[in-house]
This record gives C-alpha cells, structure tokens and sequence, in this order.
C-alpha cells in the first residue's frame, strides 16, 4: 500500500469574491507561494493532503498531482473562503467535517482515496481528519517554554556522564526555548476547542515548567534524565487526564529541544509500534 501526500498553498483573499477560490494556475503564476495568491489582506493557509493505494501500472501514478491540486480548488478551498467570510467565528473543527468530505467525494471522482486532511491554519495551529477516525478531528497547536537542565544519569560514573553527554553535562547546566505540540482528538463541537487547550496547556505544562531548572526546581525527573525524551513523556503525562476530563483524547506529544531535534511520545497501544519517536 502506497500513501502520497501532496501540500496546497492558498488564500483567501478578503476583498475578492468567492469565484477566487476556483483561480487556476495561469491566473495566478507563483505556485510555490499560493493559488490563489494573496493579494491585499487576507488568510493564508496550507492543506496537508493524503491519498491512500496502489499506483496505476502503466503511469506509476497513485493519483496525478494536478488531479490533487484541482480537487483541492475546486471541492475544498471555496468551501473554506465561504466559512472564513461567512462564518468567521466558527471553530475550523466545524469546518474541516465539510472539506474533508468534499475531497473524499472529488477523489473518489479521479480514482483515489483521501487517507487524511490537515488544514494548517498557521505554522502552529492545525485541525487533522483521516481515515481512521472519521468522527473525530485532531487538533494540534505549538507552545513554548523557556527552561534549563543537566543531563546525568545517575547509573553512570561521573567520567561516563561526561563521557556519553559532553557539554551537556555541565554541573550548572544549560537552557533551551522548548516547543511543546499536543496532538488531541475531539468530536467536532464538543467543549474541547482551542482556547480551552490553550488554557490547559499553560496551567498543566507551561507554568510549571517555563523558567525552570528542570533538575533543581521540580521532581518531575528525580528518578530519570531530563532529556528530550523523558520531558515528552512527562508533558503527556501531565497533560493526558485534563484532557480526556474536558473531553478529549491526547494521542501524543511532541517537544521540540531546538528546531533540529524533536520526540514525540504516544502510549504504547495494541497492536501498535514503538510509543515515540524522535528526531535529530
């Protein structure tokens, strides 16, 4: 089984009509940046598009992308211009119910399947629908904190914490601007919206860890090493009974220790594989 994924760039553009969202790309010629293209003021957004199955035998193609990019235009982007003009006070977890079956049927129209959509409204806010959960959409959005910590292990003489940690060892340690992304699944329309994990996040993971000394100040990580992995874990674990209590379900969470290297912990599940994954 094959999955292809393929990134739309648009926007809605606030001055223009809703036959915008239907431009094509010898109206607009900078595809890279967008089609439609902004012009004057309006919302940039991304659609993260996945299609599922087995390539034709005689093109090599899963599904052409200019088939994906205008089943994108035509079915998706003027529903979201509609709602963005329309119903701008509406949570964009009604919204992608809509867009993603739109693309489902138009697709299904060009021989392909929709695995998932992801609609980035921002480069760190995002609502996700995929196949495996069709009743559910799952937020994403990026914090921050501000924090310091000493990797040692104390299963490790002081020569092999120096050893295996290098600088990363150093006695009066040293910081990072963490980056802290919850990935939570919710019904459409439930209590659990943005604002409400927004709230979440900053009582459960930000105030008690920004401007901290991971080690020194708290005993989150008196029995294991504040490493990148382990704070993942804790920020899940601290983070897990609020939101299944406000509605939720936290599938997983990513932390970010600089912009190259990132883990992301999920419960082990059944039947699943490893619970996290890190990046360096």
């Amino acid at each position: 089984m094959f999955t292809l994924e393929r990134t739309v760039r648009f926007a809605v553009n606030l001055a223009g009509d809703a036959s915008r969202g239907l431009a094509t790309p010898d109206r607009d010629p900078n595809g890279y940046a967008g089609v439609p293209a902004m012009r004057g003021l309006g919302a940039h957004y991304e659609l993260d598009l996945a299609c599922r199955g087995e390539p034709d035998r005689d093109t090599g193609y899963l599904i052409s992308i200019t088939d994906l990019d205008r089943a994108a235009r035509e079915a998706a982007i003027p529903l979201i211009a509609r709602a963005v003009r329309e119903r701008p006070h509406e949570a964009p977890a009604l919204v992608l119910p809509e867009i993603a079956a739109a693309l489902r049927a138009a697709l299904h129209e060009r021989g392909a399947a929709l695995a998932s959509v992801r609609w980035r409204l921002s480069p760190f806010y995002s609502v996700e629908m995929n196949e495996q959960s069709a009743e559910h959409v799952v937020i994403r959005q990026r914090f921050e904190f501000a924090a310091s910590h000493r990797l040692h292990s104390r299963a490790l003489t002081d020569e092999e914490n120096r050893r295996v940690y290098g600088k990363c060892n150093n006695p009066s340690g040293h910081g990072h601007n963490y980056v802290v992304e919850p990935a939570v699944r919710v019904a459409p329309g439930s209590g659990l919206d943005l604002p409400a994990l927004e709230r979440l996040v900053e009582s459960r993971v930000i105030d008690r860890f920004d401007h901290k000394h991971l080690n020194e100040d708290l005993d989150d990580f008196a029995g294991s090493v504040a490493s990148v992995e382990h704070i993942a874990r804790r920020c899940y674990e601290l983070l897990a009974p609020a939101i299944e209590e406000a509605g939720g379900s936290l599938e997983s969470v990513t932390v970010w220790e600089t912009e190259k290297t990132s883990c992301t912990y999920a419960p082990a599940r059944s039947g699943a594989g490893s619970p996290a994954t890190a990046r360096v």
